[in-house]
């Protein structure tokens, strides 16, 4: 029997339930013996020039080694985009939390009496704090630029794509700011050696990437710097390599001449760490009365916050416009501004989730609109089975999509009519306590890149296997799923197969973890190393048994090598062989890069009662089918479409990340910023659906992100579903108490009027 595809306790947990991970601040490595202890100093100020730093007094602190400005720094210019972001503003400040200065103390607990010190002289300038008042060009960020907007991409739209609707329906969506705040902040620790190379430990989803970042910030080959990523707390995308503080910090080492660790705190992690979404959506949807939807636009504008540094969110979100639907029409184009505030980058889904959330309300709108059934609406548009690969309307290469089947099972599942039944009977009774039901339909796109991923792996002479895989994992559970595949294919034990990941050293060729292509594209470059291994062990056997190639089996049930037929021949066992092949080793290095995009897809039906009294929603069932294919582990499996579902509805419900007219953030805490807790959760209803793709050697899909992209919608639209009877068409995210309630105020307002 295959392991592949059993329930397997993820190997990496005994470590962490027991003596605990070992993040970049619990690291005691003898190359940081005598480090030094960094805190940046951050503007207070949205923006303002920089008249003067006064550094003289801190300099007098005690434990003081150096503290350093842009006038200190000889770095090359931080290539950023269009607009040049510094290592260390020198002129003007542009967000609240913008480093200014670096200061270095022998002791850690030394850094905030010095920080203090550091004297910088702000003349205060207007912000532009929003995407309003970005647009609104009455205060221009970079002087290069006319206005805010930094990039255009798509368009222009055409008058004339709705003349043939019967109904059409315009709303603007707010897909709100996030923090992305992992459970482990941003923390590095460096050291150059006597070889003048740097050693950088990173909390990072990618190893390479840093690296890379690292080697050009500092004006450096890449052999002459190594990044090890240990235990990572969490990613979800704002920690793809290095950012701009890392290579601050190893400049700051090689001047000081001695290692330097840097944590950030929590505030500070919430306001200059990378924020995610920030995007307005203008949707305009038209169709039949008989539910066809004939013309899909979206008109998105980008906060890109002060400096952009990830620009392809609002192209991901045009590509992904249509979602699961065969709309005959769809427009999309895509503007992006800076703001003074922090900038944004990756957070999970990156641009999908945006782009479900606003067709997803685009469907709602146009059925409440026509009078049907969201439900009905959408099975009307979906895109069939039978038309797959299905290239969309925007450029997209869907794979294989089954989204009739995975709704209605979702439906089946819930109870769907008889939910609506007790809807409306308690409609009919004047429940003050109203119910919503809400559905949401996905589709996202996991390795776009397509740029494939390295592999190597290596039999011991004890027989046990070393895997090293260019994923980088941050919590989700891959090192098991790769054990996985390889004692199904080699039949090892799982206790036998050691997974390394994360050291550019180890692994110095690799695309690393981001956009859910771990498994895709890294499990497919361990299966080929692995197979290119047996086909390795197959010649080795095949002489020591003295028979041909073709006639020797691997027997995977036991981890035995005997001639085919002949079962109660001599057997070889993997140690034999490793020691067979001598220096040259029984091991494969390989580059799979036959991978390309795979479009997992689902649907989820959320449950929600409001109290339309005091505005409080609370979610009562959430129903969800996530395919992404063939499923390796069922545990982490799960436990990706979990963390998934309660970040999404963290979304619809709880997070955001708010800034004043002045461009002070006034969600810098945990005290403000809300995260969601199991009290604001019920129990997960999970419906199982396999798609398999053609796409890679495993058949799988990404799942990293998917349940967050689907979950989002579903919750969102069934708050407006259950405020509907009271006249609330549409209502941006989060869905708070006083947001509810403003909009039934305004809405009885509006009907008394």
């Amino acid at each position: 029997m295959s392991i592949v595809g059993t329930r397997v306790v993820r190997v990496e947990d005994q470590k962490l339930i027991t003596t605990g991970g070992a993040y970049v601040d619990d690291l005691r490595e003898e190359a940081l013996s005598g480090a030094v202890h960094a805190v940046f100093v951050r503007s207070p100020i949205a923006h303002a020039r920089i008249e003067g730093i006064d550094v003289s007094a801190a300099l007098e602190a005690p434990g003081v080694v150096a503290v350093l400005t842009a006038a200190d720094l000889d770095l090359a210019p931080h290539d950023s985009g269009p607009v040049q972001e510094p290592w260390l503003a020198a002129d003007v400040v542009r967000y609240v939390g913008e480093p200014v200065a670096l200061v270095l103390t022998e002791e850690r607990y030394q850094l905030a009496d010095a920080a203090e010190l550091v004297d910088v002289d702000y003349d205060p300038l207007d912000a532009v704090a929003g995407i309003d008042a970005a647009l609104s060009g009455e205060t221009v960020l970079f002087p290069e630029f006319e206005d805010n907007v930094v990039q255009t991409h798509g368009g222009p739209f055409d008058d004339a794509t709705f003349a043939d609707c019967e109904v059409v329906v315009t709303e603007s969506v707010l897909n709100q700011r996030l923090a992305a705040a992992p459970l482990e902040v941003r923390g590095a620790s460096c050291a150059w050696g006597e070889d003048g190379r740097l050693t950088m430990w990173l909390s990072t989803q990618n190893a390479q990437i840093g690296r890379s970042q690292l080697a050009m910030g500092l004006g450096v080959g890449e052999e002459s710097v190594r990044v090890i990523a240990p235990d990572v707390g969490g990613g979800f995308g704002a920690k793809i390599g290095a950012d701009p503080e890392a290579i601050v910090l190893a400049w700051a080492a090689r001047r000081a001449g001695r290692p330097v660790r840097w944590t950030e705190s929590r505030s500070e992690n919430l306001t200059a760490m990378t924020h995610g979404r920030a995007q307005r959506n203008t949707v305009t949807i038209g169709g039949r009365r008989d539910g066809t939807v004939l013309a899909y636009r979206i008109d998105v504008v980008q906060d890109a916050g002060a400096y952009p540094r990830a620009l392809f969110l609002p192209t991901l979100t045009e590509l992904m416009a249509p979602g699961v639907y065969r709309f005959p029409k769809v427009e999309a184009a895509s503007r992006a501004v800076v703001t003074t505030t922090t900038p944004i980058a990756a957070y999970r889904g990156a641009g999908r989730p945006e782009a479900t959330a606003a067709v997803e309300r685009a469907m709602d709108l146009f059925a409440a609109e026509i009078g049907m059934d969201p439900a009905e609406v959408r099975r009307i548009n979906f895109i069939r089975p039978e038309e797959f690969p299905y290239t969309t309307a925007t450029g997209a290469s869907y794979d294989t999509g089954e989204y009739a089947k995975a709704l209605d099972a979702v439906l089946e599942a819930a109870g769907y009519a008889e939910l609506r039944a007790e809807q409306e009977r308690r409609r009919a009774e004047g429940d003050v306590v109203a119910l919503g039901l809400g559905i949401a339909t996905y589709v996202e796109i996991t390795g776009g890149d397509g740029g494939g991923e390295s592999g190597r792996v290596e039999i011991n002479r004890d027989g046990s296997v070393t895997a090293y895989t260019g994923s980088s994992p941050h919590g989700q559970g891959l090192a098991t799923s790769l054990a996985m595949l390889l004692s199904d294919r080699l039949g090892v034990p799982l206790g036998k197969i050691t997974v390394k990941h994360g050291d550019t050293d180890e692994v110095p060729k690799a695309v690393g973890t981001f956009g859910s292509r771990s498994l895709q594209f890294g499990g497919s470059a361990i299966r080929q190393a692995a197979d290119e291994v047996i086909a390795h062990a197959r010649e080795i056997a095949a002489e020591l048994l003295e028979a041909g190639a073709d006639d020797i089996e691997l027997d995977a049930e036991r981890g035995v090598w005997q001639v085919r037929g002949a079962p109660s021949s001599t057997v070889l066992t993997w140690a034999r062989l490793a020691e067979a092949a001598g220096e040259t080793k029984l091991t494969a290095d390989v580059w799979f890069a036959d991978g390309k995009p795979t479009f997992p897809f689902g649907a989820h039906l959320a449950v929600v009662e409001v109290d339309t009294e005091t505005g409080k929603v609370v979610l009562r069932r959430i129903v969800a089918a996530d395919d992404a294919g063939p499923v390796v582990n069922p545990l982490t499996f799960r436990g990706q479409r979990h963390g998934g579902l309660g970040q999404g509805v963290a979304q619809a419900l709880l997070e955001v990340m708010n800034y004043d007219s002045d461009g002070n953030p006034t969600t810098a805490t945990l005290a403000d910023y809300s995260f969601i807790t199991a009290t604001e959760l019920p129990d997960f209803e999970l419906v199982d659906l396999a798609t398999p793709t053609t796409r890679n050697l495993l058949g799988v899909k990404g799942i990293g992100e998917a349940a967050t992209i689907g979950s989002t919608p579903a919750v969102h639209n069934a708050v407006v579903d259950a405020l509907a009877p009271y006249g609330v068409r549409h209502l941006d995210m989060p869905a708070t108490p006083m947001r509810v309630w403003a909009a039934l105020d305004e809405a009885g307002k509006a009907e008394k009027k």
